[in-house]
């Protein structure tokens, strides 16, 4: 008797195959030892259904059984960090449970209607007139600008390596008033994250006792005090402090809060009407906390503009030093700063292209928010499989990411980090390599990352539930690959080439990223050989005009009206052909056989197969596959009482107005360049000049502020995707994928035959300039770098500050793409 069964193909695909199996006629076997048999076969498949059942699940929070990257402890010169992008200047360790610096601060004598404005997380409802590090190196220092609508907020930090727990560091931060000097109070405060302790040192004046220093202690910093020198400012100076406990790292704020009292002060100079002073106090208000995670102390110091103060950290473990304060806190940090311009030039030569001080003013400040937006997190995700009831957690783990949005998306993002990387690994490979290595070390034995990382109580604090738990079945755009490219390419190119650290760094992850390739070919393959298809879209919406696919990163771009498993995707077939194409260098770089993902990359590189699967005659694109109808409307329906006396209610459901079909989708926009933007096409394909000539059409994809996401052409061009949904990915420029279209336009401005050369040369000059014309305009205007940019005005949108993926562009500014 034959048994037939199915195996995984190379690319994910099920091949048939057969065993045969000894079958021998018995003839008079008993009906008995026939019974026993299929008892036998039933309760063998129950067990191995029931074993399978319990592996598959475990599989889910279970880390890959390989090395991990990152297998050293963390590098002391990394030690400490701004790794808390969330909050508007604070610091900690790359460790887990680690003691947590920062600051808050408050505007005196106003009578506030509502609650205390107590600046302390980065908010969009705070609506300061700007913040962001104007200069930071991911390393030893950072400057940052805080502006307020009547002050402003210098924060400074230098750091200087010593000892056995990344040295020592000293925070310098200064205010000046725009017109009127105004009374500010400043809080500073270390809190523990459920290890360590913190002991205040105070002493006693004519005023009042003030906390003079913290003596603290951790498992991985040891013996270390924080010092609060009184200001050299010959002024009146009030200060006050307080010792509270708060249930976690993401309720600090309401810690202080809850500790301050209001009182009324004459004003300056004396007489006058009273105006009230918030001072923190050291009794106990009712309702403290019950289960409380961190012991939190606050120094308070309040004084009149302008004034500066200095926060001092040592480590008992520095045996020798020079203490970070006064005029060796000012040479240390001219110095570095000076440093820090000169990598900056060498490695974005902004000056040689003619840009002027202004622009590469604004150019240091995106980079240096993208890497002082590095984070970072401790904690378990929250993860579902189709084998799990309920959400269930993930092991602990650490992360090492950038973060696309400091006030709205302070997490990790995988394939926003991708684009991250590809910014800071020109700047800083080693830290590059890190940060790829964490993320890798969060692969689970399927070899599934989870595309959202909420670690630790902060993270979670600003994150709406419905975009918490993460499912194992849902992937994201494998960016890395495109990093990983850039990286190899970039030490290929250099003199010295890789080092002897990046090659074992490498040859650390390659198992991990073949593991994690071989999990897209496994989950994410489609209904033919060579076609992938995202997983995660809705199939059975009624409430959108065109179900979402959160898991490709473009969110509501148009795919087939009528999600089903017949899709076939154009963007992720691209994404992991740059996969395969990527792997077959790193294996040649590292020593290991190339071959089976040059096999791979051919295959899936081949346009005849790409053109066969994706190209639309009627569209004169590339386009999406799928159950697909152009008629779709949102209209609103009424929903009759479900008992008498009811009022009737009503909803907005979607509408098919003609009956969907198996066709390719006719939208034109980011998802019809993909052949092009990653470099699939080949240099003389027919194809190619169709692309050029649709990015250069003002009633499609070309405005005068870049590539527009979606053709003003198409029905759903800025329309609503529900009733509270606005457009996303309909029209919006977004800066990531006009990066990928700039790089794209050079590489055949370069490898193409004329007359496609020239063209794509000619386009690539004036997307460059539209790009960088209309970020630097938009920063200069409204202080800020945005999330997306409007496709009529070229005005900022989203959220902002957005110094992820839309910083790239400095090295669009710089011409360096990576190829």
């Amino acid at each position: 008797m034959a048994v037939r069964r199915r195996l995984p193909g190379r690319y994910g695909h099920s091949l048939p195959t057969h065993i045969h199996g000894n079958s021998k006629d018995k003839g008079s076997s008993s009906s008995l030892i026939l019974i026993c048999i299929i008892l036998s076969a039933v309760v063998g498949y129950a067990g191995f259904s029931w074993y399978s059942h319990i592996q598959l699940k475990r599989m889910l929070y279970t880390p890959l059984s390989m090395e991990k990257v990152i297998v050293d402890q963390p590098d002391m010169k990394r030690y400490w960090g701004t790794y808390r992008p969330q909050v508007y200047f604070g610091m900690k360790t790359l460790s887990e449970n680690s003691i947590v610096t920062g600051m808050m601060w408050l505007q005196q004598n106003v009578r506030y209607s509502n609650d205390l404005p107590l600046r302390h997380t980065c908010e969009q409802g705070d609506r300061l007139s700007r913040y962001g590090w104007i200069a930071h190196d991911g390393l030893n220092f950072g400057i940052q600008d805080i502006v307020e609508k009547n002050f402003n907020l210098r924060t400074e930090f230098v750091k200087k390596p010593g000892g056995n727990h990344g040295g020592d560091w000293t925070w310098r931060v200064s205010a000046r008033s725009f017109g009127n000097n105004v009374t500010l109070s400043l809080f500073f405060y270390a809190a523990t994250d459920q290890e360590g302790d913190l002991t205040p040192l105070t002493e006693r004046k004519a005023y009042g006792e003030r906390l003079v220093a913290i003596s603290g202690f951790s498992p991985g910093l040891g013996p270390f005090t924080i010092k609060f020198p009184k200001s050299t400012e010959n002024k009146k100076q009030e200060f006050h402090y307080t010792v509270t406990e708060v249930e976690g790292l993401h309720k600090l704020k309401d810690g202080v809060l809850r500790k301050l009292a209001v009182s009324e002060v004459s004003p300056r100079g004396g007489g006058g009407k009273k105006v009230p002073r918030y001072s923190l106090v050291q009794d106990e208000f009712p309702g403290n906390v019950k289960n409380p995670k961190s012991k939190m102390l606050v120094h308070q110091v309040t004084m009149e503009t302008p004034f500066e103060v200095e926060v001092i950290f040592e480590s008992s473990s520095v045996e020798q030093r020079t203490e970070l304060t006064g005029s060796s806190f000012t040479n240390l940090l001219t110095n570095l700063k000076m440093k820090f311009d000169q990598k900056f030039e060498s490695r974005f030569p902004l000056h040689k292209l003619r840009y002027d001080a202004e622009q590469i003013s604004f150019a240091k400040a995106a980079f240096s928010n993208m890497i002082g937006g590095i984070g970072y997190f401790h904690g378990n995700s929250l993860v579902q499989s189709e084998y799990e009831v309920e959400p269930v957690p993930y092991w602990k783990t650490g992360l090492l990411t950038g973060v696309p949005s400091r006030s709205f998306f302070p997490r990790g993002f995988l394939w926003d980090e991708g684009f991250h990387e590809l910014l800071i690994s020109k700047w800083d490979r080693e830290l590059s390599l890190s940060v790829i290595g964490h993320w890798l070390d969060t692969m689970n034995a399927e070899g599934w990352i989870p595309r959202e990382q909420i670690l630790g109580d902060e993270a979670r604090s600003k994150v709406p539930d419905e975009f918490v738990v993460q499912r194992n079945t849902n992937a994201n755009p494998p960016t890395f690959f495109l990093t990983l490219q850039s990286i190899v390419r970039d030490m290929k190119s250099q003199r010295k080439g890789m080092t002897e650290n990046e090659k074992k760094t490498l040859t650390r992850m390659f198992p991990k990223l073949q593991a994690w390739f071989s999990w897209f070919n496994r989950t994410q393959s489609g209904p033919i050989p060579g076609s992938y298809r995202w997983r995660g879209r809705e199939e059975n919406s009624d409430r959108e005009l065109n179900p979402k696919t959160l898991t490709s990163g473009l969110d509501d771009y148009p795919r087939s009206s009528h999600p089903n498993q017949n899709e076939r995707h154009v963007d992720l077939r691209c994404w992991i052909a740059l996969a395969s194409e990527t792997l077959s260098n790193i294996a040649a770089e590292i020593g290991e056989d190339p071959t089976e993902y040059k096999s791979t990359s051919d295959y899936l590189m081949d346009n005849n197969l790409l053109n066969k699967l994706h190209w639309s005659e009627g569209l004169n694109s590339y386009s999406d596959f799928g159950n697909h109808s152009a008629k779709v409307v949102l209209v609103q329906k009424q929903i009759p009482p479900t008992k008498p006396g009811l009022p009737v209610t009503f909803k907005v459901v979607r509408e098919t107005r003609s009956q969907p079909k198996q066709q390719l989708v006719n939208a034109k926009g980011y998802i019809t360049l993909f052949p092009f933007l990653l470099h699939i096409l080949e240099p003389n394909s027919p194809q190619l000049l169709n692309i050029l000539q649709e990015i250069t059409d003002p009633n499609l994809l070309w405005t005068d502020f870049g590539l527009r996401s979606l053709s003003k052409t198409d029905p759903l061009y800025m329309k609503r995707n529900t009733e509270h949904d606005p457009p996303y990915w309909r029209g919006q420029i977004w800066i990531n994928i006009n990066f990928l279209a700039v790089r794209a336009l050079k590489h055949y401005a370069t490898v193409s035959p004329p007359p496609v050369s020239e063209l794509a040369d000619q386009i690539y000059t004036k997307l460059r300039a539209n790009l960088v014309n209309n970020i630097f305009r938009q920063y200069k205007n409204t202080g800020y770098i945005w999330e997306n940019y409007n496709d009529n005005t070229g005005a900022g949108q989203g959220c902002h500050p957005f110094t992820g993926w839309s910083a790239l562009v400095v090295l669009i500014m710089s011409e360096q793409y990576g190829s």
